[in-house]
């Protein structure tokens, strides 16, 4: 671990991001940067700065890469750095811009990730211009990057960018964090096929790639099985040289700042004047102005609580200020309106000279004034139809530091999944809003205080600082991760070290799979035969040492090709046993039956649609081999498809275990497998030398069940928990002729 801190100290932080964290302000010639106060840069700040252990180089500014609005000329010569950053502004022009930002981020991938589909418009220059301006960010970054530098890309503006940065910078730590919702597959696949290939394969070029909540993470996973192809095991995925992990870090805020503002006099103030202008009872919302907000599904529930509970009349003030956003598009101009006017409607329709029942401003609050409203609220209305997490409700039950007041959420927003103890609503359900907000008038101030007082206790112990921590310990782990799978390929003198080790053993144990180990992988299975050299080196090495062929073939396979050699056979990946000498094979004790007639069906359908798949029923399994079929491409997506459905069809009480083999899905019992069969045999003999060799996902067991004494070898460059490598399956026989070749008959 001493090491591992060392190189992570070594290297800065990168941020890039769509914006930089500043206001330009020229003054007298020169050019100051005015730092944003918001939560992700105060994030940031407390990773370089102020953790023990820090993540990253403390001599080191941070490092932030964004577009500026400024041009180049007007930058020219400036310094562009404070005490805690240094800028580097991403010059991009107003026409690529446009199509770039306002339209492939803002009309396509934002209304199709926020679930409006039929706002949503695809235009091959959008894309055109999403590829240049992430090309033009890597560009910046192409100037900056060092040795050891870790580079964090922030939002789905850049979702092309890791994959950049990963091609030319193979050894620089990437991380990816997705602030908006990752939509479900049905609407992430209306994207174009080569789109929708792109953005998921830029992802996956980052080591981390984070999202809000376990949903999200479940959508990207299956957009990354059916779109490229990459299945995942406890949300790693294998991308063969390299490991992605894609996880949950739900985005929070900063308690403290917002907890002890309570007590800042301007805020007690503000405060004070709500509570004095107001009515008896205080509902209040605060959004940006968009169509994800549900700003008038929320006016709608709240015309309804007006409607059905009149014994609230001129008791109720509800203050929604809404925050200009957008303004000169027309759709939104047109969401602007139909507010105005559902507002002066409920107006209209309840208040009275005395009494205004929705106190609506479209204007932006200062920081004071928000707290204060806050603070002095009996309610947060909180809408949205669709919100990757939403701060807002966060920021609300921070700033009760009296643990009073009555948290009204959206089912719709992320944040819905950490603040249980909230009235959960459906935003879509007008009556569902209107019984909340009786609910919350009506609740005791001891119910208040229990509620909010366990909200404010998980905000407080995962805020800003543990999520962005959280994110980069992950990436830490997967650094340890990958050192426990890295790729070592057997030079001569690890060759030597093996021969050595075999020579001074007198109680031996080899295991070998069949395909793609001792026959080469061939479109027809039927057709993968032992070449006569290696049958003949193994018959040699096994009239001394124990060796066991471990296989997924069936036993009638086997018996074919070994029947007359002195080995153990285990067949369908430990299910079936034949030890050597003797004719009969014995199932696994663990094995029960009766489970296939449920999976058959699935895997037929798939058959029949997938032109030359086929399926394969063993003794304890069953195969969808594609191998063969006429469409490749084709068959891969059917076999993605299968995985996923398999997955999720497979309840865990049916003790099945789907494999993601080589041209070939298949399904058998989790009772057993390749390595629970080795350990076995090795636990019931004294051996003093074990090796074991294979190509594939499911020799894996086998290498992770050995002791760690074993001699595991990994055939190819996929990432394994094989302690060696070799490239080839042409070089098995090499390496096993050299091997025992000092030893004679």
């Amino acid at each position: 671990m001493e090491n591992l801190a060392q190189s992570e100290n070594s290297g800065r932080l990168i941020i890039v991001a769509y914006r930089l964290p500043f206001k330009l302000v020229m003054e007298n010639d020169e050019v100051k940067l005015i730092q944003n106060s918001g939560g992700l840069v105060s994030a940031v700040l407390s990773l370089v700065k102020d953790q023990e252990s820090a993540a990253f180089n403390q001599a080191e500014k941070i490092q932030w890469v964004g577009f500026s609005e400024n041009t180049a000329e007007e930058l020219e010569g400036q310094s562009m750095a404070n005490e805690s950053f240094q800028a580097h502004p991403v010059f991009i022009s107003d026409e690529t811009n446009e199509n770039y930002y306002e339209g492939f981020c803002n009309n396509l991938l934002w209304p199709l990730c926020h679930y409006f589909p039929s706002l949503a418009r695809f235009d091959d220059v959008y894309f055109e211009a999403y590829q240049e301006a992430n090309q033009l960010f890597f560009n910046k970054l192409d100037e900056i990057i060092q040795p050891g530098d870790v580079i964090w890309v922030q939002d789905y503006q850049l979702m092309l960018l890791p994959e950049l940065i990963r091609q030319k910078y193979p050894t620089n730590k990437i991380g990816f964090f997705f602030h908006i919702p990752f939509p479900s597959f049905e609407l992430f696949r209306l994207l174009p096929v080569h789109w929708r290939k792109m953005l998921v394969d830029g992802l996956l070029g980052a080591d981390v790639v984070g999202f809000h909540t376990n949903d999200y993470v479940e959508y990207f996973l299956k957009a990354a099985r059916l779109v490229s192809g990459y299945g995942n095991k406890l949300h790693y995925i294998n991308m063969s040289n390299r490991i992605v992990k894609v996880d949950s870090f739900p985005i929070s805020i900063d308690f403290n700042k917002f907890n002890e503002a309570y007590d800042d006099p301007e805020v007690a103030a503000a405060r004070y004047e709500a509570r004095q202008s107001l009515k008896e009872k205080i509902i209040f919302s605060v959004d940006r102005l968009d169509y994800s907000k549900g700003i008038i599904h929320r006016l709608r529930g709240y015309q309804r609580f007006l409607e059905r509970y009149p014994e609230w009349h001129e008791k109720v003030s509800f203050v929604m200020v809404v925050v200009p956003s957008r303004d000169t598009i027309e759709q939104y101009q047109q969401m602007k309106s139909d507010i105005d006017q559902t507002v002066g409607k409920i107006n209209a329709d309840f208040g009275n000279i005395y009494w205004q029942p929705i106190i609506y401003q479209y204007r932006s609050m200062a920081y004071t004034e928000m707290l204060g409203m806050y603070t002095a609220s009996d309610v947060a209305l909180i809408t949205p139809v669709r919100d990757g997490m939403n701060l807002v409700c966060k920021e609300y039950v921070a700033s009760r530091k009296d643990s009073k007041g009555v948290l009204i959420l959206s089912e719709m927003a992320g944040a819905a999944a950490e603040l249980g103890e909230a009235l959960i609503i459906n935003p879509l359900d007008r009556q569902d809003i209107a019984d909340s907000i009786k609910t919350a008038f009506e609740m005791p101030e001891e119910e208040q205080t229990k509620r909010m007082e366990a909200m404010r206790e998980r905000i407080q112990s995962y805020d800003v600082f543990a999520w962005t921590n959280d994110f980069f310990t992950q990436m830490t782990m997967l650094e340890l991760e990958h050192e426990r799978l890295r790729q070592v390929f057997l030079t001569t003198k690890g060759i030597d070290a093996i021969r050595q080790a075999y020579e001074s053993a007198s109680n031996r144990i080899l295991f070998f799979d069949y395909d793609g180990t001792l026959a080469p992988i061939v479109p027809d299975p039927a057709q993968a035969i032992i070449s006569e050299d290696i049958k003949k080196l193994l018959t040699e090495i096994a009239r001394r040492d124990t060796v066991v062929i471990v296989s997924g073939r069936d036993k009638e396979f086997l018996d074919k090709l070994f029947a007359d050699m002195p080995v153990h056979m285990i067949a369908e990946h430990g299910a079936l046993i034949k030890m050597k000498g003797s004719e009969t094979w014995q199932l696994n004790e663990s094995y029960e039956e009766n489970w296939k007639d449920s999976i058959r069906p699935i895997m037929d359908l798939y058959e029949k649609r997938c032109p030359g798949a086929f399926v394969e029923e063993k003794e304890t399994a069953l195969a969808w081999h594609y191998r063969t079929a006429d469409d490749k491409q084709y068959a891969t997506r059917r076999a993605q498809e299968l995985l996923w459905q398999l997955k999720n069809y497979i309840q865990p009480e049916l003790n099945l275990q789907v494999i993601d083999g080589s041209k070939v899905v298949e399904v058998k019992k989790t009772a057993f497998n390749k390595g629970t069969s080795a350990r076995t045999l090795v636990e019931n003999g004294e051996f003093d030398f074990v090796l074991a060799i294979g190509d594939d996902t499911t020799d894996e067991d086998m290498f992770e069940a050995l002791p760690d004494t074993a001699f595991t070898i990994k055939i190819g460059d996929d990432l394994s928990a094989a302690k060696n490598h070799i490239r080839s399956q042409e070089e098995v026989f090499h390496f096993l002729n050299f091997m025992v070749s000092s030893i004679g008959e």
